[in-house]
């Protein structure tokens, strides 16, 4: 079972905590990011996912993928973490190729889950992707503790272990 459930509530609006979500998505390590290609149709891939403090969700990809061309494209990106323990969040939220300063930052992040990802970085094909979730669902089915919560997060929030509120 899984010790970190996300606390949501619907009183007074919907709230998350930040730091149990970046819990979440680094226990899981892989994450499926649906994007949209050039016709509109949407466009799926399972990635290897980190998260930084600020519940970035940070991903590596080859420049040439169709993700990448999508996210060029349209930034706005689904994602779902969580399948095999009947625990899941779904993410909405805006990505971005990294460079400069945010890169090494978020790269930090991703190289502590994957610690192979520095020689891939090496790879002038291999660009890094930031996703900022701006709207979550965490689904929990298990029967002792059934749950489904949206919320959306303020995402220029830093990460403050303080539930952040609708408006």
């Amino acid at each position: 079972m899984f010790s970190c459930a996300l606390r949501a509530t619907h009183a007074g609006g919907n709230a998350v905590n930040r730091p149990e979500l970046v819990t979440f998505i680094r226990q899981r390590g892989l994450a499926v990011v649906a994007t949209r290609g050039p016709d509109g149709a949407p466009q799926a891939a399972l990635v290897g996912v980190a998260a930084t403090d600020q519940a970035e969700i940070i991903f590596d990809t080859s420049a040439a993928s169709r993700k990448c061309r999508n996210i060029q494209a349209r930034p706005e990106v689904a994602v779902v973490i969580g399948w095999d323990d009947e625990e899941t969040v779904q993410c909405e939220g805006r990505a971005d190729i990294l460079s400069g300063a945010e890169r090494s930052r978020c790269l930090a992040a991703y190289v502590d889950q994957y610690p192979d990802g520095q020689q891939r970085a090496q790879d002038p094909d291999i660009v890094h992707v930031r996703i900022r979730p701006h709207w979550l669902r965490h689904s929990d089915y298990r029967p002792d503790s059934f749950a489904i919560h949206e919320t959306r997060l303020d995402v220029t929030a830093e990460a403050t272990g303080q539930p952040e509120h609708l408006g």
